[in-house]
C-alpha cells in the first residue's frame, strides 16, 4: 500500500500488511535516519500495536509526525 502523507516532510509511506503484521515500511522523503529507524522498529509488529504506540505523536509545532502518519496509514488499511 502507498499512503500519501499530510503535514510532514515525508511525501508518502509505502508498506505491506500480511497476517495482521507490518512489513517493508519505506518513507519517501523526511529525515532519512529517523524514518529508516522507525521502519526497522515496526518490522514484523502487529498493526494494532504499531497504531497504539505511534498514534498522536507530534513533531515539534506540527499537529502530526511521520510516526503518526504511519499510524493513520495503518488505520486506513483496517
Amino acid at each position: 500500500m502507498v499512503y500519501k502523507t499530510k503535514g510532514v516532510c515525508s511525501s508518502s509511506i509505502q508498506f505491506e500488511v500480511e497476517n495482521g503484521k507490518v512489513f517493508n515500511v519505506q518513507f519517501q522523503g523526511g529525515c532519512n535516519g529517523n524514518t529508516k529507524g522507525l521502519a526497522s522498529l515496526v518490522e514484523g509488529m502487529e498493526v494494532s500495536e504499531v497504531i497504539s504506540r505511534l498514534e498522536g505523536i507530534r513533531c515539534g509545532f506540527k499537529q502530526t509526525s511521520c510516526p503518526d502518519q504511519l499510524a493513520k496509514a495503518l488505520k486506513a488499511t483496517l
